[in-house]
């Protein structure tokens, strides 16, 4: 029998609803401020009459952001990064979890190694151990220097392994009955019914080497080399309109350093905004669901 809900519930629903929209919006509108006075004229950024809506809406910000050979640069190392760091960090994190995820009986020293992992997440070297050895390792100046330190991250692992551990054992016991071994019981069995716990490490990988600057700011010998954040951190902090090409001074009675750095910051959180729809999907658990018949 149906039971309308009473209308404490009913008001207490209505007040969450309210909180959240609210906190949402909070949330969405510094984005959205960015965004209009991207496209806003340096008159009206300067003047402060851009709130959520561009005033004398144009585009010479971002003419004057895609002339920037700079800026393309940093994009596109920026991507190489993000390609690099987050296929190698995926496929070294997998290779962690699935043993750690086996019971001791299966994998006689697994609470030994997960203990040795784990103490890198409560102490690390430190700032000059880890420069000295990137250093050393002659990963100056160079993407893989800003790849291959952080390719483990120990809390993903953590993440993973669990989520190994929740899938049914009858999945890998069928699987090795058929003659599977584990090489490929792991990347055609486990992994494809794994998308929800990967998509979200996936999502966590990509945002943490797309918005590391401070890494490529140390490592990096000439500017030529940052990546995108690390360019957008040096341009924010202290901007530079000193070479400007005859081709570009036209725009400049349209833009200004507000703007053009607005601009800037939009392009850089694409990648972010673009990537972020085709995972949620796989956010939702319970993929496994009836994967296993009685």
């Amino acid at each position: 029998m149906f039971h309308r809900p009473s209308f404490t519930y009913r008001l207490f629903s209505l007040c969450n609803y309210v909180f959240l929209i609210f906190l949402s919006l909070l949330c969405l509108a510094p984005m959205v401020h960015v965004l209009a006075l991207s496209f806003s004229t340096s008159t009206a950024a300067s003047a402060g009459l851009v709130k959520l809506w561009p005033v004398n809406f144009t585009l010479s910000s971002y003419s004057f952001i895609l002339q920037n050979s700079q800026f393309l640069k940093s994009f596109v190392i920026s991507i190489e990064r993000s390609v690099l760091g987050v296929s190698l960090s995926m496929f070294l994190t997998i290779l962690l979890a699935y043993p750690l995820s086996k019971e001791v009986k299966d994998f006689r020293f697994r609470t030994a190694y997960a203990w040795f992992f784990i103490f890198t997440i409560l102490f690390g070297g430190g700032l000059i151990p880890w420069f000295m050895t990137i250093q050393m390792m002659g990963l100056m100046n160079s993407i893989w220097g800003l790849v291959l330190p952080g390719a483990v991250q120990v809390f993903n692992a953590v993440l993973l392994l669990n989520f190994f551990r929740g899938l049914p054992k009858e999945l890998e016991e069928s699987a090795f009955i058929d003659g599977a071994s584990h090489w490929t019981t792991l990347w055609r069995i486990l992994v494809p019914i794994s998308m929800p716990s990967l998509a979200t490490i996936i999502l966590f990988t990509f945002v943490g080497q797309w918005n590391s600057w401070f890494d490529g700011l140390l490592i990096m010998k000439t500017p030529d080399k940052y990546p995108l954040a690390t360019y957008l951190q040096t341009i924010i902090i202290k901007p530079d309109f000193a070479k400007i090409s005859m081709l570009q001074a036209k725009h400049m009675s349209e833009i200004s350093d507000r703007t053009t750095k607005a601009a800037q910051i939009i392009i850089g959180s694409l990648p972010i905004l673009l990537v972020y729809p085709f995972l949620q999907k796989f956010f939702v658990k319970g993929i496994v669901v009836g994967s296993v018949k009685e």
